[in-house]
C-alpha cells in the first residue's frame, strides 16, 4: 500500500495531521495538500501528481510538427535518409526553420515513426578517420544491381562502379557495367583523373580489378596498378575480410541502393539504371547534408572548400618477377603484363621442361631451371600476343 493511501487513510479516520507527519515521516505541509488534491480529485489522489508542466510555452508549434513528419514521410518515400538531423538540415536550409535534434527526435517518436534503439553501439564508441584533404584519398568499390525485366520480373545483374573522395565523400564517378574489369576500372580511373586531377592515393578493396598483390605474384602488377605507379599515385588496400577499411565507399553504395529501390519505375536496361544514377549523384553532392561533415555540408561544399591534395614524383622503378613454370606441349608459356596474358614460344624441343623465368619490366629471361641453360631471351613486344621464336617451323636442326 503506498504512503499516500496509509497517510489519507489515517487522517480520515481521525488521527491529526501532526501525529500522523510524525508516523509517516512527512511534513505537515505536505499532508495539507494531499488532502486538499483528495477533497478534490478523489481516489486520483493515491498517486503521485504529474511533474510535466501545465503549460509548454517554448514548444513546436503545430506546423513545425506537421512539417517534420511531411520531409520524413517524403524523404523515407525517395529512399534518402530520414534521420533527425537531415530533417533539422532542411527545415534551416529551405524553410528558415531552427528545430533542435532532440526535439525532432521527440517528434517522430511521439508520432510513431521512430522507434528507439538503446541497444545500438553509441557512435562515441567508433574510431573515425578521414583525408585531410581532397583527393588525398579516392576510395572504390563495385557492387551488384538487378535490372527489372518489363514483365516486373526479376532481370540481368549488372555492376556498379563507384569513385569516392575520402575527405568530403563527394562522388568522383558512378558508373554501371554488364561486368567489371580492369580496363574498365583503368578507363573510368581515367576519365576521372581528368575531370578532377590525379589523387594522391587509392583505398579499395583486394579484387583482381584494383591489385594482384594475393595472387602469388604470377600475374605480376596489372594495368590498374601499373597506371598508378606512373602516376606517383599511392595505391593502398584494405586487409582481407576487413571491409571497414573501405567504410566511407561501402556506406555509400548503402545509401544508393536505398534510393534506387525506391524509384518507380525500376530500370530496364543500363542506360535507364545510369541516368537514375546520374540523378542520385547529382542529389547526393549537391541536395542533402552529410551527417559525417562539418556542420553537415554538402559533400559538393567539403569538396571545393580546400585546396586539392597532388600525388608524388612518378615512380620510375622496375618491376622484378621471378616465376616457376612448365613449357606446355606447344612449346610456350605464358606471361601477364600489366592485365594482359601474352605467349611466349620456346619450341616443342622443351616440352615439358620445368624453367625459370626471370621478369625485369619487358625484359624477359628463360632458364632450364634443372640445367641452367638460357633457353631464351626476349624483350616483350606488347602489341603482339604471341612473341614467336624467330626460327623457321619444324624440329629444331641438330
Amino acid at each position: 500500500m503506498s504512503k499516500r493511501r496509509l497517510v489519507i487513510t489515517a487522517v480520515l479516520a481521525g488521527a491529526s495531521q501532526s501525529e500522523t507527519a510524525r508516523t509517516y515521516g512527512v511534513s505537515q505541509g505536505w499532508i495539507s495538500r494531499l488532502m486538499a488534491r483528495y477533497r478534490a480529485a478523489g481516489e486520483a489522489a493515491f498517486e503521485p501528481d504529474s511533474r510535466a508542466p501545465r503549460t509548454s510555452p517554448a514548444a513546436a508549434a503545430e506546423e513545425t510538427v506537421q512539417l517534420v513528419l511531411e520531409l520524413r514521410k517524403k524523404l523515407a518515400e525517395q529512399g534518402l535518409d530520414a534521420g533527425a538531423d537531415t530533417i533539422g538540415w532542411h527545415l534551416t536550409h529551405h524553410h528558415q526553420i531552427t528545430v533542435s535534434r532532440a526535439t525532432i527526435n521527440r517528434i517522430l517518436v511521439r508520432h510513431g515513426t521512430l522507434t528507439p534503439d538503446p541497444s545500438k553501439r553509441p557512435k562515441s564508441s567508433y574510431i573515425r578517420f578521414a583525408a585531410e584533404q581532397p583527393n588525398e584519398c579516392w576510395q572504390s568499390d563495385f557492387t551488384h544491381y538487378r535490372l527489372t525485366n518489363p514483365d516486373g520480373t526479376p532481370g540481368t545483374d549488372v555492376e556498379i562502379l563507384s569513385w569516392l573522395d575520402d575527405h568530403a565523400r563527394y562522388a568522383l564517378s558512378v558508373t554501371v557495367h554488364p561486368r567489371i574489369t580492369g580496363q574498365i576500372v583503368v578507363a573510368t580511373f581515367g576519365q576521372t583523373v581528368t575531370q578532377y586531377g590525379i589523387p594522391a592515393s587509392t583505398l579499395t578493396d583486394n579484387g583482381m580489378v584494383f591489385t594482384t598483390r594475393l595472387s602469388g605474384g604470377k600475374g605480376g602488377r596489372n594495368a590498374f596498378e601499373t597506371e598508378l605507379r606512373a602516376l606517383g599515385v599511392m595505391q593502398k588496400n584494405s586487409r582481407p575480410n576487413h571491409p571497414t577499411t573501405c567504410g566511407k565507399v561501402e556506406r555509400f553504395q548503402q545509401t544508393m541502393k536505398k534510393w534506387l529501390r525506391a524509384q518507380d519505375p525500376q530500370p530496364t536496361t543500363i542506360a535507364d539504371l545510369q541516368t537514375l544514377l546520374d540523378a542520385f549523384v547529382t542529389a547526393y553532392n549537391n541536395n542533402r547534408p552529410h551527417r559525417s561533415l562539418p556542420n553537415r555540408a554538402t559533400p559538393a561544399t567539403a569538396y571545393t572548400a580546400r585546396p586539392k591534395a597532388t600525388p608524388g614524383s612518378p615512380r620510375t622503378d622496375t618491376h622484378h618477377r621471378v616465376r616457376h613454370d612448365r613449357i606446355d606441349k606447344t612449346g610456350k608459356i605464358t606471361l601477364r603484363h600489366q592485365g594482359t596474358l601474352y605467349s611466349i614460344g620456346i619450341g616443342r624441343t622443351h616440352t615439358r621442361t620445368r624453367v625459370l623465368v626471370l621478369a625485369q619490366d619487358l625484359d624477359i629471361r628463360i632458364i632450364d631451371a634443372a640445367t641452367g641453360e638460357l633457353l631464351r631471351e626476349l624483350v616483350l613486344d606488347t602489341s603482339k600476343r604471341y612473341q614467336p621464336t624467330g626460327q623457321p617451323p619444324g624440329p629444331t636442326p641438330k
